[in-house]
């Protein structure tokens, strides 16, 4: 049966890529090529001349007319997912469809119930792994988080303070981009999405979400045509959150706050507050009867070091899909599930904002 590696120490594992945009060329495929046992066996593009580019730089094998012809090819084991969000629910539905293992791009889907339906249809096939790219912030200073979580470090987490900005003045003349456009982004607001996931990774879903957005610049020119399109995504967020642990949290996303503070995460407990510099990747703590913060420095058994020159700290996803798809450990983050979780939270932000009340979730 394809999509099922029968003898992990002999086959190859061939990777199509549909989207061999930025962040691939950055970090995945880099990463795949620092995999043992991978073949970058496809790649199918918007066209078949920046295909057949990405081709020749990368040394893929295979340039496809289209994503279709990739993803029903027998050449192919695991279907590698770089396009806009608008695209991924079909793409993973087709890819599991036809017995591959799939890895999608963040953000998940366009909603919640995209979401939900890739989530159904990775159950119906559970031999095939199902993962989604994780938001990369946090990850070379996770441990060391979930270390001092387990540990009682804080205690009970009362309050969660997270602001993350651009530290930008309000950009009037830019160019219309993919993100501005919720026709090809769904619901997810700058970076927003990226930070709710870390923030469940730490402490669990949210119960509620009440929110307001604010979009400054209301219509813009697509570079491509020059014609002038609306700005559907919101470009400012604050957002109240009811965490399941019990913390209030209070997230705030923007970019058009000029020369703002250093983007940072506050986790305040009965015994103890741990800041997180979201710049630096540095945290500071402080316990009761401490009178202020000091740095809290990172063990080496809870440094986690880039696996190929170019990549971050931390960044091993292409390595945790393949060891998932060989059955060496499940994938850890991040799942389907938590995919849904975090989506759900979006489109809470989003429902909150124009109807001006709380969102309880699951929705």
């Amino acid at each position: 049966m394809k999509g099922v590696i029968v003898n992990v120490n002999q086959q190859k594992i061939r990777i199509g890529i549909v989207g061999a945009g930025g962040n691939f060329r950055d970090r995945h495929i880099p990463g795949f090529k620092a995999t043992k046992g991978v073949e970058l066996a496809g790649v199918a593009n918007r066209s078949r001349q920046s295909g057949e580019r990405a081709a020749d730089e990368f040394g893929i094998a295979r340039v496809y007319d289209n994503w279709v012809d990739l993803v029903e090819s027998d050449d192919i084991d695991a279907i590698a997912i770089g396009t806009w969000p608008y695209m991924h629910c079909t793409l993973v539905l087709a890819a599991l469809a036809n017995e591959k293992h799939v890895l999608t791009e963040a953000r998940m889907a366009m909603n919640a119930q995209e979401a939900r339906a890739m989530l159904e249809a990775s159950r119906m096939s559970p031999h095939l792994v199902a993962m989604i790219v994780p938001g990369p912030m946090t990850m070379s200073i996770d441990p060391m988080v979930f270390h001092l979580l387990d540990t009682g470090y804080l205690g009970d987490v009362l309050a969660v303070e997270l602001r993350v900005t651009q530290r930008n003045f309000v950009d009037r003349t830019g160019p219309l981009v993919w993100r501005q456009d919720a026709a090809v982004s769904g619901y997810n607001i700058l970076n927003m999405g990226i930070w709710a996931e870390i923030l469940m990774r730490w402490l669990g879903p949210a119960n509620k979400v009440m929110a307001m957005t604010k979009t400054t610049v209301k219509q813009r020119k697509d570079a491509a045509t020059g014609r002038l399109g609306a700005v559907t995504v919101p470009d400012h967020v604050d957002i109240l959150a009811e965490m399941a642990c019990g913390a209030q949290a209070h997230l705030r996303f923007s970019a058009v706050t000029g020369l703002a503070p250093t983007s940072e995460v506050w986790l305040f407990g009965s015994e103890g507050t741990l800041r997180i510099d979201a710049t630096a990747l540095k945290l500071f703590g402080g316990k009761r009867g401490e009178k202020e913060l000091a740095p809290i420095e990172v063990p080496a058994d809870k440094q986690i070091k880039a696996v190929a020159p170019g990549l971050p700290p931390g960044w091993r996803v292409e390595e945790e899909f393949i060891n998932a798809i060989r059955g060496v450990a499940p994938v850890k983050y991040t799942t389907f599930e938590d995919g849904v979780r975090y989506m759900e939270f979006t489109e809470a932000v989003t429902r909150s904002a124009q109807e001006g009340k709380a969102i309880s979730l699951p929705l």
